[in-house]
């Protein structure tokens, strides 16, 4: 087992990862303050791990309750948060009670917001069971819902008081969720490390064929870089919000097409080959930087051709980025492949970037 610590004073938290962790209640315990703890997760992973976790939290003497939401992107509302304040309310939770969070990025970010707003705070833990959510939301705090017009445009930040990584959970991945999680892999390697982005190329069949060392690996590079960037800079005032490389477009794709049509990290990899076409349009990359990351990103199953939604409909959706100042949209762009910087770009070059992937 590897443990990382985010460093954020009274608020850090260490992440373990490991195999079978779900099984080790002494990484629970030390975390858990009350008597009482509920498990949010969802339809397809309640099957697969919500009895395991019951056990060890039950030989803690623990009481569990068990909240199962929907599966589904489509599902991250104020409808189904609304369900997990009912049954913590139902149920008597209070100060002292912890949620659990297990499964992918959609079940953290709304577990995590229920305890950032429940009683004004109460602590979770993060017990993430997909690649994308190992290596990349459940980490940092970034807790919410979507809104109709903007993902996750409703939340708040509360940092959870552990990460638990169990990678045996990745075995039963599909295959289409684990090219989603690769494609936060690859975007970590490309905006932060050029040499782990080197190794993912050099690995890629190894990552898709579920190798449990080419993923242990992968898993605890990328949280590495992102806890580095959680602790320099929490609320995303600068540094942080460069783990945004490829999002931007990535959440217009996935505003667009309706939450769900295609998974988050689908719509990243799309959106890091726009990113990285911006790039090269502001004369940060070269031609040759882009095809390289196109290619992987190709090879990792994840779509490169944005679909079709018109110029004006990008720019509406792209408007609502976080990132987002005195109306002017800001990318993450790289400066050079393997570093990222946030810049606004010409509207002009950024419909050069729409029309060359598809886009209009």
């Amino acid at each position: 087992m590897n443990t990382l610590k985010v460093e954020l004073g009274k608020r850090s938290y260490p992440i373990y990862i490991g195999s079978d962790l779900i099984s080790q209640g002494s990484l629970f315990h030390p975390h858990l303050k009350g008597e009482v703890v509920f498990i949010v997760t969802n339809t397809t992973v309640a099957s697969l791990y919500a009895e395991a976790l019951t056990k060890t939290l039950e030989q803690l003497k623990k009481r569990v309750h068990l909240i199962v939401l929907p599966d589904g992107e489509s599902y991250k509302d104020w409808t189904h948060l609304q369900t997990i304040f009912d049954v913590l309310l139902q149920s008597g939770a209070d100060r002292d009670t912890a949620i659990i969070a297990l499964g992918g990025g959609v079940i953290g970010d709304m577990a995590g917001f229920a305890a950032a707003s429940f009683m004004r705070g109460i602590r979770f833990i993060q017990v993430p069971t997909t690649l994308l959510a190992q290596v990349d939301s459940s980490v940092g705090g970034k807790t919410g819902i979507n809104h109709p017009l903007g993902k996750n445009m409703i939340g708040a930040f509360h940092q959870p008081v552990a990460v638990i990584a169990d990678l045996r959970t990745l075995q039963s991945l599909p295959p289409r969720e684990l090219s989603a999680g690769l494609a936060e892999v690859i975007k970590h390697g490309a905006m932060a490390d050029i040499h782990f982005l080197a190794w993912i190329e050099k690995n890629t069949a190894a990552l898709l064929a579920c190798e449990p060392a080419a993923l242990a690996h992968a898993v605890l590079r990328s949280c590495e870089i992102k806890a580095a960037l959680v602790a320099a800079d929490e609320r995303e005032s600068n540094v942080r919000a460069t783990l945004n490389f490829g999002h931007t477009f990535g959440h217009a794709i996935e505003a667009g097409l309706g939450y769900g049509k295609w998974l988050h990290g689908e719509a990243v990899g799309c959106g890091m080959v726009m990113a990285a076409d911006l790039s090269m349009r502001l004369g940060k990359i070269q031609a040759p930087e882009v095809q390289r990351l196109k290619q992987l990103i190709h090879a990792m199953g994840l779509p490169t051709e944005a679909p079709k939604f018109g110029l004006e409909r990008y720019f509406e959706l792209m408007q609502l980025d976080k990132k987002t100042a005195g109306g002017q949209i800001r990318y993450v762009v790289l400066n050079p492949l393997g570093a990222a910087i946030i810049e606004a770009a010409p509207a002009s070059l950024v419909q050069e970037t729409l029309l060359a992937t598809g886009a209009a």
